[in-house]
C-alpha cells in the first residue's frame, strides 16, 4: 500500500476504513475518543499491530480532550474496546504511562509505538521468508487466513509481509487466501492487498483449507496472531485452529508470524484468554440481508485458540521460536 493504515495527522487519527474495502478506499479522520473506539469495535481499524497503534493514538487524543476522572474513563474505554488482542491494551498502557508528562509526551510515545511496528514488519518479513524457504524450498505454495498485511499493521504486515518478501525474491509458488467467515477479511482485505502487490492468488472458503492441504496443494500455512501465550498457544481469528489441524494431518509447516508486542508472557495459556463474542447478526446476515430463518440463534467467537503443539514455529521481529526450542 502507498498509505499507512493508521496515522496521526494534524491532531487527529486517520485510518483506511477497512469496512469499505475492496469496493472503495476511504480514509476516515477520527478526532475524538468516541470515534476511535467505534472504529475499533466495528473493525474499521483491525489487526493486532494496528490496534496497538490505535490504542496509543487514542490516549494521545484523550490527553488533549479530557482531564481527571474523564481522562481515566476514556483510557479505560480504549483499553477494553476489544478484549482479546493484547496489542490494543499494551499500546494504551504505554501511552498512558506518559500522561503525567503532558499531551506532547503522550503523543511522542504513541509515535514511537507506530515506528516500532513499522520496523517490526520489515524484520519479520526477512526472517519469515528465510524460514519458509528453508522449510519448503524455493517456490512454496502458501495458505493464509484472515488479513495480515499492511492493513493489519501500519505498513508491511506480519504473515502477508512474509508472502510479499518471498514474491520480491522470486521465491513464491502461489497463495491461497482463506476467505475468513463471517466478515471475509481474507476475501475482501487480503485479496485486495495481494492485488495491490501484483501477487497472483486464489480465494478459498475456510473449510476447504484442510482438504487442499490433504491434496498436496499447499506447502505451508502462514498466518498471524492476536495473542501468543506464555506456553506458545496462539490466539487468532476463528478458523485458525482448523487450519492447524489440517496442517498437522498433512505433515506441512504451520507458521505464525507476529511481533514481539503480541507475545504475552503474563497469560499462561489460551485457557486464560477472554475470547471476544461478536454480534450474532454477523453470522445470521450477509451484506445487510438476512440469510438465516427469523428467530435463529448464532454463536460468533471472533477468535479461536491453537494449542502450541500444533505450531511449527513462531516468527517475531526478534527471534524464531520452533516447536523443538
Amino acid at each position: 500500500m502507498r498509505r499507512s493504515t493508521i496515522e496521526w495527522v494534524d491532531g487527529a487519527v486517520e485510518i483506511i476504513d477497512q469496512t469499505a474495502l475492496p469496493v472503495r478506499t476511504v480514509v476516515r479522520r477520527l478526532s475524538t475518543v468516541d470515534e476511535l473506539v467505534a472504529a475499533i469495535q466495528t473493525l474499521a481499524v483491525r489487526g493486532a499491530p494496528a490496534l496497538g497503534v490505535a490504542g496509543a493514538f487514542g490516549v494521545a487524543l484523550a490527553a488533549r480532550q479530557y482531564r481527571g476522572d474523564a481522562l481515566t474513563e476514556a483510557v479505560l474505554r480504549l483499553r477494553t474496546a476489544r478484549p482479546t488482542a493484547v496489542n490494543l491494551a499494551r499500546g494504551v498502557a504505554r501511552a498512558a504511562d506518559r500522561l503525567a508528562d503532558g499531551p506532547e509526551a503522550v503523543l511522542q510515545e504513541a509515535l514511537a509505538v507506530r515506528d516500532e511496528e513499522i520496523a517490526s514488519s520489515a524484520a519479520m518479513a526477512a526472517r519469515g521468508a528465510d524460514l519458509v524457504t528453508s522449510l519448503c524450498g524455493p517456490s512454496p505454495r502458501l495458505l493464509t487466513h484472515c488479513n495480515t498485511g499492511g492493513l493489519a499493521a501500519v505498513v508491511g504486515g506480519t504473515a502477508l509481509g512474509v508472502v510479499a518478501e518471498l514474491h520480491r525474491r522470486g521465491a513464491l509458488g502461489g497463495v491461497v487466501a482463506s476467505e475468513t467467515r463471517p466478515l471475509l477479511q481474507g476475501a475482501r482485505l487480503t485479496a485486495w492487498e495481494l492485488d495491490q502487490l501484483g501477487i497472483a492468488y486464489q480465494v478459498a472458503v475456510d473449510s476447504a483449507g484442510p482438504f487442499l492441504m490433504a491434496q498436496g496443494m499447499v506447502d505451508a500455512v502462514i498466518l498471524g496472531a492476536d495473542r501468543i501465550c506464555a506456553n506458545g498457544d496462539v490466539v487468532n481469528k476463528v478458523g485458525t485452529y482448523a487450519h492447524a489441524l489440517g496442517a498437522q494431518r498433512a505433515g506441512i509447516p504451520f507458521l505464525v508470524v507476529a511481533p514481539e508486542s503480541t507475545v504475552d508472557t503474563e497469560t499462561p495459556s489460551g485457557a486464560d484468554v477472554k475470547i471476544e463474542d461478536r454480534d450474532a447478526e454477523e453470522v445470521l446476515s450477509f451484506n445487510g440481508q438476512r440469510t438465516a430463518p427469523a428467530g435463529a440463534a448464532a454463536v460468533n467467537p471472533a477468535f479461536d485458540i491453537t494449542p502450541h503443539d500444533l505450531v511449527t514455529a513462531i516468527v517475531t521481529d526478534r527471534r524464531t521460536i520452533s516447536r523443538q526450542s
